[in-house]
């Protein structure tokens, strides 16, 4: 299978916007363009990252001239402190390890890989305004109909994919970012709309049964931008992690 698209809404013209302050704004753009709420779904990092070189060795070295003026404690205390931790109920600790077997597999498929990165959740399938309905990879969307607001909308578009929203967590009411797709001079069949970007976050799982789709993979952002090499500028911004 094809791992890149060509892009979020095909061939087209594009106008971005970072933000958007409300999803009420967000429904009344008036006109007849089809409103999409997205959803980037993303799970946070599982393990607290390895940490760089450099700032290694900085604490290293903090650590080494904190030690020259150290206070020295009485050695009473020092060998109270020693012997904290023993008897019975010491428990030998065996770090999990950071590299799982879907790392080893490189199983996209699986929340349980890239634990100290953020994952997102990419579908294949039929997206709306993509050229001549051929599927292509895109973030869990539904077209804006009659929900309350935006966000409704979003939740409706995740919950058809996961089925259950209990192990989801929406932050915030307004979307994250938008994108206004035109059609361009070579393809004026293509209709034009405004796709509106949700964020929400996996909670307390580490395995979804995804559905309604062709085929999905769990993508970290170095990843994510390759899928979607026209838009990568925009949707670096758009997600900070």
């Amino acid at each position: 299978m094809q791992r890149s698209c060509t892009s979020l809404v095909g061939r087209r013209q594009l106008r971005t916007r970072g933000f958007c302050s409300s999803s009420s704004r967000a429904a009344n753009t008036g006109g007849d363009d089809k409103i999409i709420a997205s959803v980037v779904f993303e799970r946070l990092p599982v393990v607290i990252p390895k940490i760089d070189p450099v700032v290694y060795a900085f604490q290293e070295f903090s650590f080494r001239w904190q030690q020259q003026y150290r206070r020295e404690y009485p050695e009473k205390f020092l060998k109270k402190s020693d012997a904290r931790g023993k008897g019975d109920y010491q428990i030998d600790y065996v770090p999990a390890p950071r590299v799982t077997e879907a790392d080893k597999t490189n199983d996209k498929k699986s929340l349980e890989r890239a634990l100290d990165r953020r994952l997102y959740l990419l579908l294949y399938g039929t997206a709306y305004g993509s050229p001549s309905g051929k599927p292509t990879w895109h973030f869990p969307e539904k077209v804006y109909e009659s929900e309350g607001t935006l966000r409704k909308c979003a939740e409706s578009a995740l919950q058809s994919v996961v089925g259950d929203l209990s192990h989801t967590y929406f932050v915030g009411n307004a979307p994250m970012g938008h994108i206004v797709a035109q059609p361009s001079d070579s393809n004026q069949d293509l209709p034009s709309f405004k796709r509106f970007f949700f964020k929400s976050q996996v909670i307390a799982t580490n395995k979804f049964n995804i559905g309604r789709c062709d085929d999905f993979v769990w993508v970290t952002k170095d990843d994510l931008l390759e899928y979607f090499p026209e838009q990568s500028d925009y949707l670096k911004k758009m997600i900070i992690s």
